[in-house]
């Protein structure tokens, strides 16, 4: 869907992206991992045509580049913080970039989706940050896009909202849409990312399916008995992923939480 190819970025003289490829298969979410400053928002601003590049960005086989947007029709998309008119309630921004026919029932049903119908009505400079990123990402969704690119977008969450953002994203991602999502730390896009591009001084270091990347990240607990293949047995039992090896039993450190799990109090 998405192809990415020798994108280079300066700022003067100071190069930010060196040589980053990648490409984005349609229906998936892709994890776009790296510290703050690694070059995130920078690769999703080329994409999106908002900024000057070098290189080669195609959408479904179609150029885009600061003067052909073109290709990005059908494209939703939240950068760093959401730009709101202040005077202006959530449901009137919705209504101001909604479009085509039914756009009052797609935005009533982007305000369930994101849970805005408490405040959907308030002018949002009374809105605090969590309120204000919520509604940023129902921008992002109002028009159904078949890519939707999103810079951060669990910054100022609570839990609760965060949870509920990654159901909605995986809902939308089996009904056929595509994401790019933006994070600096793994954990927050581990649980719904299907693949992973990490970024590291706009370096591109791993490009992964996130089962991959967290197969090769694995770490075990080794322990030694007298009666391997009894405490195999055992654990096994128990729920935990061992297999009896040469230097004794090899446990995946993802089926316990620590140590002291394995040793029951005398």
């Amino acid at each position: 869907m998405l192809k990415i190819n020798q994108l280079d970025k300066f700022f003067g003289k100071k190069q930010v992206l060196h040589q980053i490829s990648f490409e984005i298969k349609r229906g998936h979410i892709v994890g776009l991992i790296g510290a703050n400053g690694a070059g995130k928002t920078t690769i999703m601003k080329a994409i999106l045509g908002i900024t000057a590049f070098d290189g080669d960005i195609q959408l479904d086989d179609q150029n885009i580049t600061v003067d052909n947007h073109s290709a990005l029709e059908h494209v939703g998309a939240l950068i760093e913080y959401p730009g709101l008119y202040p005077y202006l309630t959530g449901r009137e921004q919705l209504l101001l970039f909604a479009n085509g026919p039914q756009r009052h029932e797609r935005v009533n049903q982007t305000i369930e989706e994101l849970h805005l119908a408490a405040y959907a009505d308030v002018k949002t400079k009374k809105y605090s940050l969590g309120m204000r990123q919520k509604l940023g990402i129902a921008l992002a969704f109002v028009n159904r896009p078949e890519l939707v690119i999103l810079d951060e977008p669990m910054n100022g969450l609570d839990p609760k909202a965060t949870m509920a953002l990654r159901q909605l994203i995986i809902r939308k991602r089996d009904e056929g849409t595509t994401f790019l999502i933006s994070s600096h730390i793994l954990s927050e896009l581990q649980k719904v990312a299907d693949d992973v591009i990490i970024i590291d001084q706009g370096r591109l270091i791993i490009d992964a399916t996130m089962s991959e990347l967290l197969k090769k990240s694995q770490t075990y607990f080794w322990i030694a008995t007298d009666q391997d293949e009894l405490a195999q047995k055992l654990l096994a039992e128990q729920g935990y992923v061992v297999s009896n090896e040469e230097q004794g039993l090899k446990i995946s450190r993802s089926s316990i939480s620590s140590i002291n799990d394995l040793v029951p109090c005398q």
